[in-house]
C-alpha cells in the first residue's frame, strides 16, 4: 500500500504569507548550501581547519533544504495557491571559511523568520507544527555550521524573531532578480561598515564601536536634520535596546555594542528611542527608517 502525507491545509491570508516568505528564504538558503557542496572539495574543508565529513554534512543540509522547499511547495499548491518561484542569487564567499560565515549569518535570518513567523499560524496548530519542526532542524544546521568554525552553537539562551517585512530585506543582498517578489515592503539599506565579521566567531566585546552607513534621500518620511537618531538593537527573544548615534562622517552613525549582547543581532535606524518602547512589529509598521542590518557578534 502506498503511504500518502498528510499535508497541512492553508486556512488564511497569514498562513499564506507566512508560507511564501518561507519558501523564499528556502530557496536562497537551499542555492547557498548547494554551492558550499559543489564549489569546495573535502581537502579544501579540511585544509582550513574542519572537521573531517564537513562537507558531506554540507551536502545533507543542502538536501534538507531541498525537502523543506518541496513541502512548503506542497502545502501550497494542494491549498490552490502559486509557489513563488526561485530567485538569482550571489553570495560574496570565496572559500570554505567564508562560505560557513555567510550560511550562519543567512540561517539566523530564516530561524528567526520562522520564529517571527509563529504568531501569525496561531489560528492553525497543524500548520505551526509543521513550520515548527522546520524550525528545530535550522537552528541544528546553524550550530553544526557555528562548531565548523569553532564558534559557540549556542550563543544565547534565547534566538531573535523577525517580521516578515524585516526578514524579507535582510534576503535582498543576496538577489540578484526574482521573477515574482512578495507582497511586503522593501526598506532602504542601513550597511555594517565597521567592525568586519570575524571568521571565527570571536565574541565582539560589549562598547565595541559599531559603524552604519545609510542615504537619508531613501528614506519613507522626511527627518530634519537636527532630528536625533537612533539604532534599534534586536537581540534575543523581544529585547530591543535604544542606543542615540553619533556621526562617523556623512550619513554614517555610530553606535557602540550594548551590554549583554551575543550571537545575531540585527540593527535598525530609527528616530524612536527607549522611551517609546516600540516592540519589533511597531518598530517594522512605522518606526524603521531602514532595513534591518545584521551583526554577528559572537
Amino acid at each position: 500500500m502506498e503511504k500518502r502525507q498528510t499535508l497541512p491545509t492553508v486556512m488564511s491570508a497569514n498562513d499564506e504569507l507566512v508560507l511564501q516568505l518561507a519558501l523564499y528564504l528556502e530557496h536562497l538558503e537551499l542555492s547557498l548550501y548547494s554551492g558550499g557542496y559543489e564549489n569546495f572539495t573535502d581537502a579544501q574543508y579540511t585544509a582550513e581547519g574542519f572537521p573531517s565529513g564537513f562537507r558531506d554534512n554540507v551536502g545533507v543540509i543542502a538536501q534538507h533544504e531541498q525537502t523543506h522547499s518541496d513541502t512548503i511547495t506542497a502545502i501550497l499548491t494542494a491549498a490552490g495557491k502559486s509557489p513563488v518561484p526561485t530567485c538569482s542569487y550571489k553570495f560574496p564567499y570565496n572559500d570554505p571559511t567564508s562560505f560557513v560565515d555567510l550560511a550562519n549569518m543567512i540561517t539566523s535570518v530564516g530561524i528567526g523568520a520562522y520564529l517571527g513567523g509563529a504568531t501569525l499560524l496561531m489560528d492553525n496548530p497543524d500548520l505551526l507544527t509543521a513550520a515548527s519542526s522546520i524550525l528545530t532542524v535550522e537552528a541544528r544546521h546553524d550550530s553544526y555550521l557555528r562548531a565548523g568554525v569553532k564558534g559557540s552553537p549556542f550563543p544565547n539562551a534565547f534566538d531573535t524573531s523577525l517580521t516578515a517585512v524585516f526578514a524579507y530585506n535582510l534576503a535582498q543582498m543576496f538577489i540578484v532578480s526574482c521573477p515574482q517578489n512578495l507582497p511586503l515592503t522593501v526598506l532602504p539599506t542601513l550597511t555594517l561598515t565597521s567592525p568586519a565579521p570575524s571568521p571565527n566567531l570571536t565574541p565582539v566585546a560589549a562598547g565595541t564601536p559599531l559603524q552604519f552607513t545609510y542615504d537619508p534621500s531613501k528614506f519613507f518620511v522626511s527627518v530634519d536634520a537636527s532630528t536625533p537618531l537612533y539604532i534599534a538593537f534586536i537581540n534575543q527573544q523581544a529585547n530591543i535596546t535604544y542606543t542615540q548615534v553619533t556621526s562617523c562622517g556623512t550619513n554614517c552613525a555610530q553606535i557602540p555594542v550594548p551590554e549583554g549582547k551575543a550571537g545575531a543581532a540585527f540593527a535598525v535606524l530609527t528616530t524612536f528611542n527607549s522611551a517609546a518602547a516600540l516592540n519589533e512589529t511597531a518598530l517594522t509598521n512605522f518606526g524603521a527608517l531602514t532595513a534591518p542590518a545584521e551583526v554577528i557578534l559572537s
